[in-house]
C-alpha cells in the first residue's frame, strides 16, 4: 500500500538534502548551456524536478541514484521548454544535443590557476564585481546554496518581500547589462573574493544556528562551508589572511557543535556544555588558521570573530573565559561595523564583564534597534538580562516575544523552559542528559 507523503518524513528530508547539495550542479549545468540571462529558467526547472520527486517518490520509491534521477528530470523538463519557445527553434537541435550529452560528472580539464570545485566556481561566477556585494550574496545563496527566501530574509533581518524584490532586480540588472556568467581564474578571482567569503560565512551561519526547522544545527551546511573554505585557503589566488580568518572562525565554532544539544535535542548554553566532547582536532586546525590569518596588516570582522571563538575554545571552563578580552574584540568590531547584531552580541559580553544591568544599558544604546524587533535573539537576550536582575515577570514577557519569532522547534522548547522558570520562580536547569558522545 502506498504511503502518503505526509506520513513518510524521510522523503522531504532526502529531497531537502539533495536540493542543498545537487541544485548548484543542476543549475550550473543548465545555465552554462542557456546563458546567465536564462538563470531563472534553470532555477525553475530544478525546482520542478524537486517538486516532482516529492510527488512521486513516496508512491514509487526512491530511485537507486536520486541525483541522477533529478538530473534526468531537469533535462527532460528543459527540453520540453525549449520545444515550446520559438526563440530557440533554430538552436533547438544543438542545445538538445548538448543536454542529451551531459555526463554524470563534470570531467572537463582544469588549469592550475582555476578553482576546481564546481560549487565554488559558480559562487565566484555569481560574485561579479559589476553588481553590489549584497546582490552577489543574495543571488549566490538562493541559486547555489539553495536558501529559501525566508532564510535569506532572516540573514539580512529583512522581509521576504524585500528579498524577493532584490533577487528580481539583481537578475534584471544582470540581463540588462549583459553581465557574462563566466568562471574567473588567476588574478580575476581576487576582486570576487570578498563576496565569496561572505557567502561561505552565511552558509556556515545558517548551519550553525538554523533560522527554521526542527534542529538548531544543520551540520551538513557547516561541513560544506568548511570544505569550501579549505579549498579557498589552499588556492594561491585566495590564500589571504581574511580567508584563513574565516576558516579559523568556522572550524572553532564547529568544534563546539557536539555539545550544543543534549541527547534529547535540548539546547545547552555555553555554561552548561560538556567541554570534554568539543572536537580538539577542529580546535587545533582553527588555531592554526588563526595564526595564518595574522600575516599582513589587515584586521577584518572575520579576524575579530575568530579571536572571540578562540577565547571560548581555549578556556578550560566557563568561569575561566576571558570575557574582558572578548569585550575588547567586540569593541574593535563595533568600530568597523554599525550592524545592530554586532552591538547586541557586544551587550552580552558587557553583561558578562560588568553585570546584567550594564548589559541592558548596552542594549538600550543600540543604534536602529527597530531592525532587531523581529529578531528573536534580541528579545531572548533582554529576557536573560531581566531574569539575572530578578525581574522575572518582565523576563517572561521577553521570552514570550522570542518564542513567537523563532522558527526553530528546539529554540522554542528552550525558550519555553526559560519562560516557565521565570513564571514559577524556579531556577532554570538544562536537560537531564547533558553529555553527548562524539560522532
Amino acid at each position: 500500500m502506498s504511503v502518503p507523503p505526509e506520513q513518510n518524513p524521510e522523503i522531504p528530508r532526502l529531497t531537502e538534502h539533495l536540493f542543498r547539495h545537487e541544485s548548484a550542479k543542476l543549475v550550473s549545468t543548465l545555465t552554462g548551456i542557456f546563458g546567465i540571462h536564462r538563470l531563472q529558467l534553470a532555477e525553475d526547472v530544478v525546482q520542478e524536478a524537486m517538486i516532482r520527486a516529492l510527488q512521486t517518490w513516496p508512491y514509487y520509491g526512491v530511485p537507486a541514484n536520486p541525483a541522477a534521477w533529478l538530473m534526468q528530470t531537469a533535462k527532460n523538463r528543459a527540453l520540453d521548454l525549449i520545444r515550446r519557445e520559438k526563440v530557440f527553434i533554430e538552436k533547438q537541435p544543438e542545445i538538445a544535443a548538448s543536454l542529451e550529452a551531459l555526463p554524470d560528472e563534470n570531467d572537463a580539464p582544469r588549469f592550475d590557476d582555476e578553482i576546481r570545485d564546481d560549487r565554488l566556481r559558480l559562487i565566484f561566477a555569481c560574485c561579479h564585481p559589476a553588481i553590489s556585494l549584497e546582490d552577489q550574496t543574495v543571488l549566490a545563496l538562493k541559486t547555489l546554496c539553495a536558501f529559501s527566501v525566508a532564510e535569506i530574509a532572516a540573514v539580512f533581518l529583512s522581509s521576504e518581500a524585500a528579498v524577493a524584490k532584490r533577487l528580481t532586480r539583481a537578475k534584471q540588472r544582470i540581463q540588462d547589462q549583459g553581465i557574462a556568467f563566466e568562471i574567473p581564474s588567476g588574478a580575476d578571482l581576487v576582486p570576487r573574493l570578498d563576496g565569496v567569503l561572505q557567502v561561505l560565512y552565511l552558509l556556515f551561519n545558517e548551519g550553525y544556528k538554523a533560522s527554521s526547522g526542527e534542529l538548531v544545527v544543520k551540520e551538513d551546511l557547516c561541513r560544506e562551508a568548511i570544505r569550501l573554505g579549505g579549498l579557498l585557503a589552499a588556492h594561491p589566488a585566495a590564500d589571504h589572511p581574511r580567508t584563513h580568518a574565516l576558516l579559523a572562525l568556522m572550524l572553532l565554532d564547529a568544534a563546539r557543535i557536539p555539545a550544543r544539544q543534549d541527547r534529547e535535542g535540548n539546547i545547552l548554553r555555553l555554561m552548561d556544555q560538556d567541554r570534554s566532547i568539543w572536537d580538539s582536532t577542529l580546535i587545533g586546525a582553527g588555531l592554526y588558521h588563526l595564526s595564518q590569518s595574522t600575516r599582513g596588516e589587515d584586521l577584518t570582522e572575520y579576524h575579530l570573530q575568530a579571536g572571540i571563538a578562540a577565547c571560548h575554545c581555549t578556556a578550560p571552563d566557563y568561569e575561566s573565559t576571558d570575557w574582558q578580552r572578548i569585550l575588547d574584540h567586540y569593541d574593535r568590531w563595533s568600530q568597523i561595523s554599525d550592524s545592530p547584531l554586532v552591538a547586541l552580541n557586544r551587550a552580552v559580553a558587557v553583561a558578562n564583564v560588568h553585570g546584567a544591568k550594564a548589559g541592558m544599558e548596552a542594549v538600550r544604546s543600540i543604534a536602529k534597534p527597530e531592525q532587531l524587533e523581529t529578531y528573536y535573539l534580541f528579545h531572548a537576550v533582554i529576557g536573560d538580562f531581566e531574569e539575572r536582575m530578578d525581574r522575572r515577570e518582565e523576563a517572561a514577557t521577553s521570552f514570550s516575544k522570542a518564542i513567537e519569532l523563532t522558527g526553530v522547534a528546539a529554540e522554542k522548547s528552550f525558550l519555553e523552559a526559560r519562560r516557565h522558570a521565570c513564571e514559577t520562580g524556579a531556577t532554570y536547569r538544562p536537560g537531564k542528559h547533558n553529555r553527548r558522545e562524539k560522532v
